[in-house]
């Protein structure tokens, strides 16, 4: 494709994301929230929606994950060569930073469905010889560097975002910032629909708030505090000049520093949290603020494995694009369901005996691990009380498969990692357990489809949504855990998997929380999982198998929830 014409015709709605993972090849991702921004954009393709994404070209990747035999973790650039998937386009934009005139270009990928839709998605790049060298990096490691690396990152995204949208002749109807990080695109839209001085009755009114607000949808993703960007007002000013008024800014901001979620929420008509419960959590803190919830879902073509969608071919056609039918996922006989998994975890097992020199068993129970290292996803609760652990593994043996990166500034994360090869050796002769490093999508295909059961053990209620667990439940994967993020609204006790902890969810101190969520892992694990699963015939497992598919998949995807972005947030 030549040109933009196919995109430029008609009205569009603009997704920004700081990240967005549409494969392997393209490491632009860290983990759920790229992930996700992909899944979102692949419906997007999938159901024909007027859309266009913008993010960063992030050219040394997130960083590529070695985990020494001890289990230390370093870090090195996921360094690739974007023209080999992407065209760049002639355009260039300025943004000023620090002074200087920043150029950004764009690289320009599309993302095709079988029924014909495409969307495009604009990478944005500042290596540009133009460029001052310090600015050249600006656009290189996703989330690294300072705090100064990181307003420059989002100066790019957000402002140059738009500009480079302008410049290349979209109309854009909606701009839908997912997460604050892309906050400044509504400071370059104030700038846009500045009105004449003298036609306001004062110097604020230029500003025109109400007009910006009706054109913007803001989707919160986190629910802790330290995970919304704040900017001190100096390091703002130093880099970013007068932008607007700073008493007009602190209004949006904050007054004690730049709060791009606070910005966001006062300049977005549509506020969602992307979980039931996380919709109420970011309501309580931010008082004051009418904030929706769309629960997330995952890309249900992208997210089962070839072993179960060959099934899916078979008795539920059409499923693909309409991930509704996985109601009749009955018509699947149970032998076959149970057949195709093995399958699936074959591939898995050969893969940990290829990369780490572990043997593991086809017929163990075999539980799965794999999202971000760091301190509130509790990755070694399972080892809360060792002693119990190996009990419960001399009555039903299992093995354990972990995987997931530290950021490379998390030092606890880092020895979470340590830890789990530290059971390893020591469990050896009892559970055999694995770490699978340089985790990313294709492995993660590999895991959701290819363990038994998928663990998750989050402190509540800082797991936001999680979409690992949905991944899981494409293939037919029973979730156990923890009543946080979606799977309160997924989970069926007995049915679909099985909850770890209180069955309300309320919010958990990791003193009181760590003891009696790991007493009730190990209660359900010897006295629920582990038998059923060892029962002579599996048919109570395979039913569990089609109920977390057609009770979970059926309603946990990307297409029932781009459908309510669509009639909540970008028609309203």
């Amino acid at each position: 494709m030549d040109t933009l014409d196919e995109f430029t015709a008609e009205p569009m709605i603009a997704y920004f994301s700081m990240e967005i993972g549409v494969k392997s090849d393209i490491p632009t991702y860290s983990g759920g929230l790229g992930v996700l921004a992909g899944d979102t954009i692949k419906s997007a393709a999938d159901l024909k929606l007027p859309f266009v994404a913008v993010t960063l070209i992030s050219r040394k990747g997130y960083f590529t994950q070695e985990i020494d035999k001890d289990g230390r973790q370093t870090e090195q650039p996921a360094v690739w060569d974007p023209a080999k998937d992407m065209r760049l386009l002639p355009e260039q934009v300025l943004v000023e930073i620090e002074g200087r005139a920043v150029h950004i270009r764009a690289w320009l990928y599309l993302v095709t469905s079988p029924t014909g839709g495409s969307v495009p998605i604009l990478f944005l790049d500042t290596d540009t010889p133009d460029n001052a060298p310090e600015d050249r990096g600006i656009t290189d490691s996703l989330y690294g560097g300072d705090t100064t690396y990181r307003i420059k990152q989002e100066l790019v995204l957000g402002m140059g975002g738009v500009r480079m949208l302008q410049a290349l002749g979209f109309h854009i109807k909606k701009y839908h910032m997912n997460e604050g990080h892309a906050g400044f695109l509504v400071i370059e839209l104030l700038l846009r629909f500045k009105r004449d001085i003298e036609s306001v009755w004062d110097e604020r009114s230029v500003w025109d708030v109400p007009r910006v607000r009706d054109l913007c949808v803001f989707t919160t993703h986190t629910p802790v505090d330290a995970g919304h960007d704040k900017f001190p007002y100096d390091l703002v000013r130093k880099l970013c000049g007068k932008l607007i008024p700073f008493d007009v800014l602190k209004d949006l901001a904050g007054k004690d520093s730049l709060n791009m979620t606070l910005l966001a929420l006062n300049l977005s008509k549509y506020v969602n949290g992307v979980a039931k419960k996380h919709g109420e959590v970011s309501q309580h803190m931010f008082p004051g603020y009418t904030i929706h919830a769309i629960t997330n879902g995952v890309h249900s073509f992208t997210w089962t494995c070839p072993e179960i969608a060959r099934l899916f071919d078979i008795y539920i056609p059409g499923w693909a694009n309409e991930p509704e039918l996985f109601v009749r996922c009955g018509n699947i006989p149970e032998q076959e369901l149970w057949d195709a998994h093995q399958k699936a975890k074959k591939k898995l097992l050969d893969h940990v005996k290829k990369t780490l020199g572990i043997a593991m068993d086809p017929d163990v129970l075999t539980l799965g691990f794999a999202r971000r290292a760091t301190a509130y996803k509790r990755m070694d609760l399972l080892f809360h009380d060792v002693e119990r652990l190996m009990q419960i593994a001399e009555q039903g043996r299992i093995q354990l498969i972990y995987a997931g990166k530290a950021h490379p500034k998390d030092e606890p994360g880092k020895k979470l990692i340590q830890g789990i090869h530290g059971y390893r050796d020591r469990l050896k002769d009892k559970i055999a357990i694995a770490y699978l490093p340089g985790y990313n999508m294709d492995l993660g295909l590999k895991l959701v489809s290819g363990v038994d059961v998928w663990l998750n053990t989050p402190l509540r209620p800082l797991e936001a949504s999680g979409t690992s667990g949905m991944k899981a439940a494409h293939n037919g994967v029973v979730n156990f855990s923890v009543l946080d993020g979606w799977w309160i609204e997924g989970h069926i006790e007995g049915f679909t998997g099985w909850s770890i902890g209180k069955q309300s969810p309320e919010v958990a101190t990791p003193e009181a929380g760590d003891a009696e969520d790991a007493k009730d892992l190990y209660t359900k694990l010897e006295n629920l999982i582990i038998p059923k699963y060892y029962d002579s015939d599996k048919r109570g497992w395979s039913r569990m198998m089609k109920s977390a598919i057609s009770k979970n998949a059926y309603y946990f995807n990307s297409h029932r929830m781009m459908r309510r972005y669509v009639t909540e947030a970008y028609i309203r």
